[in-house]
């Protein structure tokens, strides 16, 4: 089959130089000088997390240093470090705690790793990637969405996080191969284009299922051979594009 022209839209100028956010603290905005939710966000790492297994000390450290009450809106704000999604618009969400910190913590990422996610959202995922990756390039299909994210993310420090705006399922072949990539909407079956532009001993996590039910899946590149591994359950909004879901609405 051939596969559609790749059209992206990059929200920024992909410069390939890491960054860490501004202020102070890792992760807190620069406008803020007290962070009010530091408190209930050092709670969500012990008891949501910790408490849970997740055991990969870097990627505690990145989870409690992103402020996710700046990724949601104003009227969720008290309710960002819930155990659960939140709407963020459009139909999104921004994924449970438990969920970003466990699809992170299977990617193994090192310090120099590049990584693609597709599904940015409201860059949540993106900001706590960045925490532990060289560069990270993300994929939202909406335009606002992918706009405000651009603007949310450079405004908070994360500089090494690159906004495209396009069809996710086609990847983003101009910048691969990449080390891991992360999938943050489910799909039937993993979008070819995706395996293509995983690199050597590269890892990719995605949800696997149908609309109601799926599972997440790990995948991890042996030359041309692809091993895959069952992790747990999850619910996630549907993948749309060329390779998955022809409309968001299909859930």
């Amino acid at each position: 089959m051939r596969w559609p022209s790749h059209r992206h839209r990059a929200m920024d100028d992909t410069r390939e130089t890491r960054a860490k956010p501004k202020s102070g603290a890792i992760g807190q905005a620069s406008s803020e000088g007290h962070d009010e939710f530091e408190a209930t966000r050092h709670a969500m790492v012990e008891t949501q997390l910790r408490r849970r297994g997740i055991v990969d000390k870097e990627v505690l450290e990145a989870m409690d240093a992103v402020p996710r009450h700046e990724f949601v809106p104003a009227d969720f704000r008290n309710r960002a470090y819930e155990d659960s999604p939140l709407p963020i618009g459009e139909g999104q969400t921004i994924s449970q705690p438990y969920i970003v910190a466990s699809m992170t913590a299977a990617l193994h990422l090192s310090g120099s790793a590049r990584v693609l996610e597709i599904g940015a959202g409201c860059g949540y995922q993106a900001a706590v990637l960045s925490l532990l990756a060289k560069q990270v390039y993300t994929v939202e299909c909406r335009g606002a969405l992918a706009t405000a994210t651009a603007q949310r993310l450079s405004r908070l420090g994360y500089t090494n996080v690159h906004v495209h705006c396009g069809d996710g399922t086609l990847g983003l072949p101009e910048c691969a191969p990449f080390d891991a990539i992360l999938v943050a909407a489910a799909a039937q079956s993993v979008p070819p284009p995706l395996l293509a532009q995983l690199g050597e001993g590269g890892r990719l996590i995605i949800p696997i299922g149908d609309t109601e039910n799926q599972e997440l899946q790990i995948i991890e590149r042996r030359g041309s051979a692809f091993r895959t591994r069952t992790l747990e359950g999850c619910r996630f909004v549907p993948l749309v594009g060329f390779h998955g879901w022809k409309d968001s609405s299909a859930r």
